[in-house]
């Protein structure tokens, strides 16, 4: 790889740059095309690891790890394994060097995360503990929904506009589509801010951690794929009452099998409120 530094069979590996310097060396200027913001305050790093909770023998995949910072904070703890997922040339061989000290613990794969099985690649306990790029955060995070019986937990760094969806409660400004399926699947709570200056280069806005640990007993996929639908057509025309909104799954009919006043709007519907209209979708209406 471009930029690691040979080391002969047997002697240590050199001693790792700075985190800025690691940048520097690998030419890893942040391009907004990758959605690149990277952590380069050491005690943040290490405050994302720590929202993760005890690691002791979990495999953690890390998505997007840029020039290893919070991969290096991940690895001082007692994690089984890291899986660090990079599609940046320039950072696979910031992390290619990173993984000369730790061989036994460190894997890397080059791809694109969003169109991998990840949980496919590493064994139970798995966990995700990453700072997602900016661009491709959402749809990662609905991936592992979909797949939320394989993870113990998810540890997500996000703008805090999307943090804050996630959390969301009903009859919120925040509360749609992506707080009903996170917390359908999950029990969600942000665990910290994070200020721009921690980052390289400084985003315009706070970024937050949340953690999402999925409850026992998960949906299957045809349920799943019907709560996509629900509340797809249900927070596409918010302003709408439920009964224009959901016209083409079924209408004021779904609703009164529900149980579900036609006139109320998707922001009002609780959690199980909009669980119980999936059901009823899959169940044929």
């Amino acid at each position: 790889m471009s930029g690691a530094t040979d080391t002969a069979p047997g002697a240590a590996p050199p001693p790792l740059p700075s985190l800025r310097d690691t940048v520097a060396l690998f030419g890893l200027d942040a391009r907004k095309s990758l959605g690149q913001h990277f952590l380069l305050d050491m005690a943040s790093v290490e405050r994302v690891a720590a929202a993760a909770g005890p690691l002791q023998g979990r495999h953690v995949v890390e998505v997007g790890p840029g020039p290893g910072g919070l991969t290096r904070a991940l690895l001082a703890t007692t994690a089984a394994s890291v899986l660090a997922v990079e599609i940046d040339e320039r950072a696979v061989s910031a992390i290619e060097a990173l993984r000369a000290h730790h061989p036994d613990r460190l894997t890397l794969l080059q791809a694109d995360a969003t169109s991998r099985d990840l949980a496919a690649l590493v064994p139970a306990p798995r966990q995700v503990v990453a700072n997602l790029p900016y661009n491709v955060g959402t749809p990662l995070l609905v991936g592992w929904l979909r797949q939320a019986a394989a993870w113990e937990r998810l540890t997500l760094m996000f703008q805090l506009e999307v943090a804050e969806r996630i959390v969301a409660a009903p009859d919120s400004d925040a509360y749609g589509r992506l707080a009903v399926l996170s917390q359908w699947c999950a029990r969600c709570a942000l665990m910290l801010r994070v200020p721009p200056g921690a980052f390289s280069p400084p985003p315009k806005v706070h970024s937050a951690v949340v953690g999402l640990i999925p409850h026992a007993d998960q949906p299957s996929p045809a349920l799943f794929r019907a709560m996509e639908r629900v509340t797809a057509a249900a927070f596409g025309q918010r302003r709408k009452m439920l009964r224009g909104s959901l016209k083409a799954l079924g209408g004021e009919a779904l609703l009164e099998k529900a149980e579900i006043e036609p006139q109320r709007r998707a922001e009002t519907l609780s959690v199980a409120e909009f669980d119980r209209l999936a059901r009823l979708l899959v169940a044929g209406g």
